[in-house]
């Protein structure tokens, strides 16, 4: 950091297993990625390569080359991945990986029907070649799955070898974990965190509202994804405390509703 402040809330660092920021790229430019790495590395965790965005990127090793030099882990959207298993293609994808040399998969179900054991099958086989994060939920806004339902869906892909699992907002945070208008399905959340250790989860959350609401409830170190690359920097700062809608939070202090007294007061 560039100067001293105290009292921040302590943040895990890298390597870490949670306190994870996932930056969504939807078609950086070489040069952009090298900006945007300049910048945000020390923040970022994982790079995801949103969707199939990948297939049409120009100079892709080249991008690749730069977050690799980085330190930054990179992996392709789970909607490639998709693409690839409708088309009967799962050996190519394995190629692929090796191709583009990825230590990292994802594995989702989102815009396809897929049986879950045979999902869980994917996982197992991926999980000897890469390290998996698998993504549950629908990028359908009409199906709606049950508390249990997630839960249940997420055990299973832990227990069949992935590192992590992303609870499915897409990038416009208006889906699965989130209703239409972006707001958290509190209830779902709170069920998950029941069963599910919070460090196992990767929740999706591209909306800065969102991203309080997590922050709030979970902590500093709180694992969040599909983060905008510009918008890295502003959500450390949430994390931290210092930008508004936090930044009374980690210090124990609240807001007077009384207009006669001052405007604070310590718990």
């Amino acid at each position: 950091m560039n100067y001293e402040l105290k009292n921040l809330p302590e943040r895990t660092t890298k390597p870490r297993q949670y306190g994870f920021t996932m930056a969504m790229d939807k078609g950086l430019s070489t040069r952009e990625a090298e900006d945007f790495a300049s910048i945000c590395a020390d923040h970022v965790d994982i790079v995801k390569l949103g969707w199939a965005t990948s297939f049409v990127t120009p100079n892709l090793k080249d991008k690749l080359k730069v977050y690799k030099e980085a330190g930054l882990p990179v992996y392709f959207g789970g909607t490639l991945f998709e693409a690839f298993v409708i088309r009967n293609q799962f050996d190519d994808y394995r190629r692929l990986l090796d191709k583009f040399d990825m230590s990292f998969a994802e594995v989702s179900d989102g815009s396809i029907d897929l049986d879950h054991d045979k999902k869980c099958d994917y996982i197992v086989k991926l999980s000897e070649q890469v390290t998996v994060l698998s993504e549950v939920g629908s990028k359908d806004a009409d199906k709606i799955i049950p508390p249990y339902m997630w839960i249940e869906l997420m055990q299973k892909e832990l227990d069949a070898g992935a590192w992590k699992v992303i609870g499915e907002a897409r990038e416009g945070g208006n889906v699965g974990l989130f209703r239409s208008t972006g707001e958290v399905r509190s209830g779902l959340v709170q069920e998950i965190l029941t069963k599910i250790p919070f460090e196992k989860i990767i929740w999706e959350a591209p909306q800065k509202a969102q991203q309080v609401w997590f922050i709030k409830l979970l902590g500093a170190n709180v694992n969040l994804g599909n983060i905008a690359p510009d918008e890295i920097i502003p959500l450390e700062t949430i994390r931290l405390g210092l930008r508004g809608d936090t930044f009374l939070h980690f210090l124990g202090i609240e807001k007077k509703t009384s207009h006669t007294a001052p405007p604070f007061e310590v718990d």
